[in-house]
């Protein structure tokens, strides 16, 4: 699963990621909070609460070599999954 896919599936449906609450938070003396670098590929970890009690824990490819670029992505789906 990548980044892309979870921005189209933010949209909604059952069981999506629409229907869970994103914990997250963002300091800003850690601009790179949430991200983490695999062997030259930036990833994007969070956790999504569900109504149910549940947790679920998401690491997703983010696709691209450039810090810069990992943290643009990363804010873009973050906020696709806050609304």
């Amino acid at each position: 699963m990548t980044y892309q896919d979870l921005l189209n599936d933010s949209g909604g449906g059952q069981g999506s990621a629409a229907s869970k609450t994103l914990a997250t938070r963002l300091p800003a003396d850690n601009p790179d909070h949430h991200l983490w670098n695999n062997r030259g590929t930036w990833w994007c970890h969070f956790t999504l609460h569900g109504s149910d009690y549940t947790t679920e824990r998401v690491r997703v490819s983010l696709r691209t070599r450039e810090i810069a670029e990992a943290r643009s992505r990363r804010d873009l789906l973050l906020q696709s999954l806050a609304r």
